[in-house]
């Protein structure tokens, strides 16, 4: 079996602490920089994100759990399994404090014993369904899934950062060129017909028009970050200043894409589903309830709902699979 680690970061946005250095650097933030209440409420189902990580991907080496400092009172610090990391402990302190999840992602490769393998989940992400290495890794490469995207730069706050990431993307990629070497990572079965009818449709453009974002789970190779901070240290250093996400950032997908554009990753079809959270979740339910596929993304959003009664259904279709406490608790 190979060692393979999960990164998972956490926001307390109770903590005392944290809100009010956050607060200091609020009344510095500008029309570009998002500071919006979602980007940091807690759902409190971290729990079940544990608990399926467990169940379903016991060969897991370690979870580098990323936090400002503050831990979940259940938390078991002594699990063996489990590296509580602190932002101190491998951000630059040039970049500190920061309340920014791209600065959280994009320096990685910087944890201490992190595996060159590694699976990248946020807090949202919860495995419903038995998971084997094979899952996310195969060849010795990462897993996924390269179907083109269109970004629109205006269309969302999200947008922009994507764009920027593709951007950097088209310096250092020739699209046309991937094509003639790596056509069978263009043009697979395991991406079904929508995925190779889009591969198809977006062939006359000469250049990335961007990469379709699954939303979930993302194997990593550490040596591709490394890789990226040596060839575009002035982006990644500029967004890393930035102590709220800004629309002028690039976000790990900087590092997801370099491994879709260089051939570096082992084609595969998706595990699971992505869910915006809206007054309607009637489809989230079902889906976790059913076990309807093996991942899924719980994402935030704003919406016009009672939060705590959203919030409630939610979890308690999540503790309906995962009834029992795992090792990660007390």
């Amino acid at each position: 079996m190979e060692k393979i680690d999960i990164v998972l970061p956490w926001v307390d946005s109770s903590d005392i602490v944290w809100k009010k250095e956050k607060m200091k650097y609020c009344t510095f933030i500008d029309n570009d920089d998002d500071a919006r209440e979602i980007r940091f409420r807690d759902w409190n189902n971290l729990k079940y994100v544990f608990r399926g990580i467990e169940k379903h991907t016991p060969w897991v080496h370690k979870i580098h759990f990323i936090t400002y400092g503050h831990l979940p009172t259940w938390l078991n610090t002594k699990n063996k399994k489990l590296n509580v990391v602190k932002h101190t402990d491998y951000i630059p302190s040039e970049f500190l404090p920061t309340f920014s999840s791209h600065v959280i992602e994009l320096n990685m490769h910087r944890i201490k014993d992190l595996t060159e393998k590694f699976i990248y989940i946020n807090d949202d992400i919860f495995f419903l369904k038995g998971l084997q290495q094979s899952d996310f890794f195969r060849k010795g490469l990462p897993c996924d899934i390269n179907i083109p995207g269109l970004i629109v730069p205006i269309l969302t706050n999200f947008s922009p950062i994507v764009f920027n990431s593709v951007g950097y993307i088209n310096k250092h990629f020739n699209k046309r060129k991937f094509i003639r070497e790596n056509l069978n990572k263009i043009i697979n079965i395991k991406y079904g017909f929508w995925g190779n009818m889009r591969a198809i449709a977006f062939s006359p453009w000469s250049f990335y028009t961007g990469f379709y974002n699954h939303h979930l789970s993302v194997s990593y190779l550490k040596s591709t970050l490394e890789k990226v901070w040596i060839e575009e240290p002035e982006i990644l250093r500029e967004t890393c200043q930035h102590k709220f996400r800004n629309n002028s950032d690039v976000n790990q997908y900087i590092f997801r894409y370099w491994q879709l554009a260089s051939g570096n990753f082992y084609p595969y079809s998706i595990k699971g589903k992505y869910f915006k959270v809206s007054t309607n979740n009637d489809d989230i339910i079902n889906y976790i309830r059913r076990k309807k596929g093996k991942i899924v993304c719980i994402n935030d959003n704003e919406f016009d709902g009672d939060f705590e009664l959203i919030k409630k259904r939610i979890n308690s279709s999540l503790e309906y699979i995962f009834p029992n406490k795992c090792s990660f608790e007390l």
